[in-house]
């Protein structure tokens, strides 16, 4: 998919910030830290990851029905099963 620098720059801050997110995950893990506390670090690491991929869908969305010279468009039901992938 090829979309335009501008619109997948907000998409790309998005994944890097859960990256670091996760990153902080794994250490309150190794360090101990209370469930509670990993659990919602967790969940905002989830929310990040599914607006950056509800983003790449609509941003991609025109492309994803006209297709490009090498793939063919995306049906009706290829482009419901792409947005369940996110829920």
């Amino acid at each position: 998919m090829q979309v335009d620098e501008e619109s997948m720059q907000p998409v790309l801050n998005r994944l890097r910030r859960a990256q670091g997110q996760l990153t902080a995950v794994i250490t309150m893990i190794e360090a101990g830290r209370d469930c509670k506390d990993v659990v919602t670090q967790l969940a905002a690491v989830s929310r990040a990851l599914d607006r950056a991929g509800f983003k790449i869908v609509a941003s991609g969305m025109r492309q994803c029905l006209a297709g490009d010279s090498d793939t063919p468009p995306m049906s009706q039901d290829e482009l419901e099963k792409l947005f369940l992938a996110l829920a």
